[in-house]
């Protein structure tokens, strides 16, 4: 889980300095309606491959939700531990 957090820092990073040939600077550059939409097309993705059974690209998809997911969070100022603070409370 440390990487999680050390990849939350580094796209904290790319939307502060904005570094040419990102990946994540470019979706920053598009701005929220398209880290949005790129956050609802790896859900779909992930739900198609979890009916299937290549674990692999399941994996895959999921990891590719989760990232564009922490850019989404970090473009509404966001961090992980802000949804973590809420499924902790729901759990209690």
């Amino acid at each position: 889980m440390d990487f999680l957090i050390k990849l939350q820092d580094l796209i904290v990073d790319r939307k502060k300095n904005m570094p040419q040939g990102s990946y994540t600077t470019k979706l920053f550059e598009k701005g929220i309606n398209k880290i949005a939409q790129k956050v609802g097309e790896e859900a779909v993705e992930l739900v198609i491959e979890a009916k299937d059974n290549n674990d692999e690209l399941f994996l895959n998809e999921g990891a590719d939700l989760m990232y564009h997911f922490m850019v989404l969070l970090t473009q509404k100022g966001y961090r992980l531990e802000d949804v973590v603070k809420i499924l902790e409370k729901r759990h209690k």
